[in-house]
Parts: structure tokens; sequence; C-alpha cells
């Protein structure tokens, strides 16, 4: 298949270009929810060739063991890999690469990637099932775009009709009602060392709060909290969000408590291509989560959906008997860590707007079509140069029923350095989901408390 020619399936390129971008699906269309379309709007049959399954309800709660600290056992651990990309033979596999996945084997001669067979693992709560039903029906782009009415949960648009609606699929996905976890950042020097950077983060949408009032007016679409735990010069420290659904009519709330001031203050630069912080400038706000936030400045062009190897199930990326030294190499991460699996993914192409700025001039995003979670993106400076490349190493935590990541890596083409983001192997707690929280909790006056060293 040719990377420049991606596939469309189904009726689904007819549905794009009747649509109109404002309006929600009729009751037909969202019949196929469940029936020629998974439940969350991925082509329910497999590929042509068979190398992509069809879904046939993604892995049980009890697909594997889970260990004392929350580790999840790997459902696929006995299986090999079927091939290995390597820079002697990517051409041959070029068409189900991207541009910078490619470029990344032109960059480091030892770059690998192991291909395993294709496993679609996604599976969610049937509330959530249900949410984007709903949602199919009722939910509307609002502000130009760049707000929801009418929205519950997740998934807004599981019937997408342009690259907008697939964007606010990723921003809005199921990630848990609510969760707490303690994760790692790393960006390794040339040699491949770095110090890790310690977080506890907690995260809750705001209908999930124990003292949710849907009565009381609000545009905050989620809560999140991060707290640095180690290292000790930088302990203490607390990045507070309130996420809106319209940041251009409300633009994102955030605060930061700086634990040596011992002050709080307002964080307007906690959005778009504001530096973020510990990162050593190797990426900015909204590359968090691969990406976040407002999209008002950008124009989002759906160009199809396409066949892709991406990292999945990355279950052994996430093993607690592994070191954070095991896993940062010089370069990149160490790739035989990582496993890549062929699935269809939404490719859309933001387009920075005339008289917008941002680092970015373009970033060409490829979505899964089954969890909406964005998988690679390769960034674009001013002079259209490839300049970074994200990875999602995807992982299902069956037993909670959320798809999420183990991990995300940035690597910069050009500087050669690179960021890793959300590790947990060697810490003593794994991901707590459906965690009580109140609202009183994500208050700016609550940071000083939570910043405690």
């Amino acid at each position: 298949m040719n990377f420049s020619t991606p596939v469309i399936y189904g009726s689904t390129l007819a549905l794009l270009l009747c649509s109109s971008a404002m309006a929600a699906v009729s009751p037909e269309e969202a019949a196929r929810l469940g029936t020629t379309l998974t439940p969350l709007g991925g082509e329910k049959a497999g590929n042509a060739d068979g190398s992509i399954p069809a879904w046939t309800g993604g892995l049980p709660k009890d697909a594997g063991a889970v260990d004392s600290a929350g580790f999840l056992a790997d459902p696929f651990a006995n299986e090999r890999a079927l091939f290995t990309i390597t820079a002697q033979n990517v051409e041959q596999y070029k068409g189900r690469l991207s541009p910078g996945q490619i470029g990344m084997f032109k960059r480091y001669p030892d770059y690998t990637m192991n291909v395993y067979p294709t496993h679609r693992s996604v599976n969610v709560p049937p509330a959530i099932v249900e949410a984007a039903r709903k949602n199919a029906l009722n939910t509307r782009l609002v502000a130009g775009g760049n707000g929801l009415e009418n929205f519950t949960k997740a998934y807004p648009f599981p019937i997408p009709k342009d690259g907008l609606e697939v964007i606010w699929n990723h921003i809005t996905r199921y990630r848990g009602d609510s969760m707490k976890r303690q994760m790692v950042q790393i960006v390794p020097d040339v040699r491949g060392v770095g110090t890790p950077v310690t977080y506890d983060h907690q995260y809750v949408l705001r209908e999930s709060l124990a003292d949710y009032d849907p009565a009381k007016p609000s545009n905050v679409l989620f809560y999140n909290k991060q707290t640095v735990i180690a290292p000790a010069r930088l302990a203490g420290n607390v990045e507070l969000v309130h996420e809106t659904l319209d940041q251009v009519k409300e633009p994102r709330q955030a605060w930061i408590y700086n634990a040596g001031q011992r002050r709080v203050r307002r964080a307007p630069q906690v959005a778009y291509d504001g530096p973020a912080a510990s990162t050593d400038g190797q990426r900015v706000v909204d590359n968090y989560d691969m990406f976040n936030g407002a999209p008002d400045r950008y124009d989002w062009q759906l160009v199809g959906k396409q066949e892709l190897y991406i990292p999945y199930n990355s279950y052994k990326l996430d093993s607690p008997t592994l070191k954070y030294a095991d896993i940062t190499k010089a370069g990149h991460i160490d790739q035989g860590l990582a496993r890549y699996e062929l699935h269809r993914v939404w490719h859309v192409v933001a387009t920075l707007k005339p008289g917008q700025r941002h680092v970015y001039a373009k970033r060409d995003f490829y979505i899964d079509e089954d969890s909406w979670q964005a998988a690679v993106i390769d960034h674009y400076d001013g002079r259209n140069t490839l300049w970074r490349v994200a990875e999602a190493h995807q992982q299902s935590y069956y037993n909670h029923q959320v798809p999420f990541y183990t991990a995300e890596t940035l690597n910069d083409m050009i500087s050669g350095r690179y960021l890793v983001l959300g590790l947990k192997n060697e810490e003593k707690r794994n991901y707590q989901f459906d965690v009580k929280a109140l609202e009183g909790e994500f208050t700016p006056n609550a940071l000083r408390q939570s910043g405690v060293r």
C-alpha cells in the first residue's frame, strides 16, 4: 500500500464527504455502532489479507494476573515477532510506516521495530459504550469547532466526519472515570543516561467527582494534578489544571505551586507551545498525552484511514523486572522492549492557521481506530522539516477495561535527544482507577497542602 494514498474503509468515505461538520449522525448511522462498527466506531471487520483480525470484544477483564503492585501479566508473552524492520529493509515496509518512523531508521542505524501478530485488545465498560452511542446522536461542535455541546464522558464522535472530530475523540477519550498513578519522565543525554523525575498524578472527570452536582454550571471537562515526588530539588512542586470543554470561550485554568517559594500562582503558559517543566526543552505543553488542549490554532484535515505499524499491547515494556536504565539508551529507548502491530489508524494533518503561532507548523496524527488514542505524531517546523517524532506505546488495562499508554516517547530528529514519559517500572504503586475525589481537592487553595515537602 502506498503511504501517500491511504485506503478509506467501507462506506466511511461517503460519510465523510456528505455530512455536515456541525451535525450529529442520524439514528440509521448510529445503528452501525456495535454492528458493522465496534461500539466506539472502529471497523469491526478485519482487513483483506487477515493481518488485522476482526474485533471480537477486546481483552476480557481476567485476561491475565495482576500482581500486588498492580502490574498486569502480558497475555501475549509467548508470542514471537513475525519479522523485524531494520535500516536495511525499511524500504520494504515504508507503505505502512509514517515519514517520522522512516526517519528514525535513517537517523539511527541500530533502530529496529519488532512486529508481532495484531490483537485488537481494546475494551471499555458498558457505561462508556452507551455514552458513545448517545454522543453519536447528540453531540455537536460549537464555537467554530473549539467546544462541544450535549456531550457525555467520552468519545463525542464515534462516527467522525472530519479531522477536528477525530481529534476531539482523542482529547476526550476514556482513561477511566478517575485515576491515580506514579509515573516517571526521563530526558536522557546523548549517552542514554538521565535523571528520572517522578510524579504523583491524579486525573478525574468532573462528573465522576464524589460531590458532583449536575445542576452546577461548569465548563470543566476534567481535573488534572501532578505533584513532583523526586528528585529532591523539585520535590513538592505541583501543577493543577482545570481542562475546559471550550478553551476559546474559557481558556484552560492552570496553577503552579512552587515548593521552594511556598507560593501558588496562575500559569497561563501551561498551554499550546508553552515550555514544559523539567524537560530540558525537549517538549512543549501540548505534547503531553501526545496532544492536549485547545485545537483552535490549527486547521484539521482528515486524510483518511490507513494501515500502520504502531506500538501496541506494550506489556513487555511495562514489566516491573525492568529498571529505567534498561529502557533508556542512546538516541532512543531499547527497541527490543517495544512491540509493534499492524492496526488501522485515522490520518489527520494539522496545519497552523495564518496569523497563529506555534513552534510546530504542521503535525501529522495517526490515531488508533479502536481506542481513539494518538499512536504516532510527526511534528514539522516552520521550514517543513521533520523535527520530532512521537509514539505512544499502547496498553489496555484489561482488569479495569481502560485503554491507555505504557509510555510516550518524543524523539528530536535534529538534536538527537529524546524524552520518555509515563514509565512506572520501578514505582511501588501502579495505576489506581475509580478513585473517589472531591472537587475541593482540585482548587488553588488545596495546592499548598498537597505540595508540602
